[in-house]
């Protein structure tokens, strides 16, 4: 099959990648991931393959962050984020960056074990975290992505289009 290619791609100062994203809820809680770089929390997911249904990698995205091979639930949100990358160190500094996710409800019970297994982009290990939903938006440290705080909240049974310019 040949070797692995993320559907992302930089040219000069811009960077464009294709996300699949999976939501885990418990108890009023929702599953985010931190790195001991980044001064945030962020969502399971990650890069789409190259010739990968979406879907497929939210599974996959999910279950190389949390050991588990959960099934999806539904379609939750499709987010458009333009933001600038300012991670001072990591590989996104100073690079114009726009990033399509989808975001799947998962399937979730408490018979799952999950497991911190996940890594960033550029290899960091990743470590998971239960965060009450209400409490989202007064979290000392912030939460990405920002639609989180309201939408966990309200969620309907359509898809939403969400457009974040940061």
């Amino acid at each position: 099959m040949g070797e692995e290619v993320d559907c992302s791609f930089r040219k000069g100062d811009r960077w464009f990648r294709l996300r699949a994203c999976g939501i885990l809820l418990n108890e009023g809680k929702v599953l985010m991931v931190r790195n001991k770089r980044d001064p945030y929390y962020y969502s399971l997911g990650g890069g789409v393959l190259h010739g990968e249904e979406i879907e497929q990698a939210a599974v996959r995205e999910v279950f190389e962050e949390t050991g588990c091979r959960l099934e999806i639930d539904r379609l939750a949100f499709i987010h458009e984020n333009f933001f600038i990358g300012d991670d001072e160190i990591g590989p996104l500094n100073g690079l114009i960056c726009h990033e399509l996710a989808f975001y799947y409800l998962m399937k979730w019970n408490l018979n799952y074990q999950i497991k911190s297994c996940g890594k960033t982009i550029d290899g960091l290990a990743e470590e998971l975290v239960w965060l009450e939903i209400d409490k989202l938006s007064t979290q000392e440290i912030p939460v990405y992505p920002k639609f989180f705080e309201t939408e966990l909240l309200i969620l309907t049974d359509a898809p939403k289009h969400i457009v974040t310019r940061e």
